[in-house]
């Protein structure tokens, strides 16, 4: 059984002014979430500043997420770091805390050779009975899953079940796919590539984009689900103009000022990420409102 179909959100961390965790607000999203059909929740994912989040920080907002979500829908606690030791932390707590699944990155800046994501891995799966999805986001880690790796850690580790591919190399994708012969849950990391990576397989996104379009981003995965191939389609490019501005500066940059566009009050970034540019910030308010969000 998967882990998830359709849409899960890769949300926003919100903070107050002093950038402490806004918790009533991340309660007031997750419900908007929640009512607008999302699939998933991915709590302290990149989208949620969990680099710059405390290790105690990240756990509570693990927590926090687990009790209000209270089952309505799976809730998927990114745990990864570049320390095998502290991911195995992370996640042994998570697990503690009730999560429904874990979202593992590769690691970063340190990197890994093939041979040690296959052990970095499958000593944090066996660590947890959680399922596991591998997120592999070369452009920021520096690091990249081979489609044969992911493949042995699919086949010979129990719990390591999916792959969040964002490394936006479709042929890639297309080779994963071939060599796993159906023993790997794909879920597209990437916006504009949804429809792609249904299209080999995939089973959904986590996506930026569902943080300020859930409806449109859920109704997007189940129409291809459902065999509506051109109305899924149609969806995917209306969103790309959207998708490009919210990519114009380094995630959650964007997706955090348009959230405050709308009103939802998600707050500051914390450092070393800065404000949105003015000059951006009017293109994606345009976009937003080309593609139908009401922005304050």
């Amino acid at each position: 059984m998967a882990i998830f179909k359709g849409a899960a959100v890769a949300i926003v961390t919100p903070f107050k002014e002093n950038r402490e965790i806004n918790f009533p607000k991340l309660k007031e999203l997750l419900d908007f979430q929640i009512a607008n059909h999302t699939d998933a929740i991915v709590i302290c994912g990149t989208t949620g500043e969990s680099s710059t989040l405390t290790h105690e920080e990240h756990l509570e907002a693990i927590k926090f997420t687990i009790d209000h979500v209270a089952g309505r829908v799976p809730v998927i606690a990114g745990t990864g770091s570049n320390c095998t030791e502290t991911a195995i932390y992370l996640s042994t707590e998570a697990e503690k805390y009730g999560a429904d699944a874990l979202l593992i990155v590769t690691p970063y800046y340190n990197k890994a050779t093939q041979k040690g994501l296959i052990a970095h891995y499958t000593a944090i799966a066996n660590s947890v009975k959680l399922p596991i999805i591998m997120y592999n986001v070369p452009s920021r880690t520096g690091c990249n899953i081979q489609p044969q790796t992911a493949v042995e850690l699919a086949r010979n580790v129990e719990n390591i079940v999916g792959i969040k591919e964002a490394s936006g190399n479709i042929s890639q994708v297309a080779k994963l796919m071939e060599l796993a012969d159906g023993c790997i849950e794909l879920y597209s990391g990437n916006d504009d590539q949804v429809v792609p990576l249904l299209s080999l397989g995939g089973l959904g996104v986590i996506s930026v984009l569902s943080n300020v379009a859930p409806k449109e981003t859920h109704d997007m995965v189940a129409k291809f689900l459902e065999g509506d191939i051109a109305g899924s389609r149609e969806i995917q490019l209306r969103a790309i103009p959207l998708v490009d501005q919210l990519f114009c500066e380094v995630n959650p940059i964007p997706v955090k000022a348009a959230l405050n566009l709308m009103g939802m009050e998600a707050g500051p970034l914390r450092m070393p990420l800065t404000e949105m540019e003015p000059e951006h910030r009017e293109n994606l308010k345009k976009a937003m409102i080309d593609f139908g969000i009401e922005v304050k």
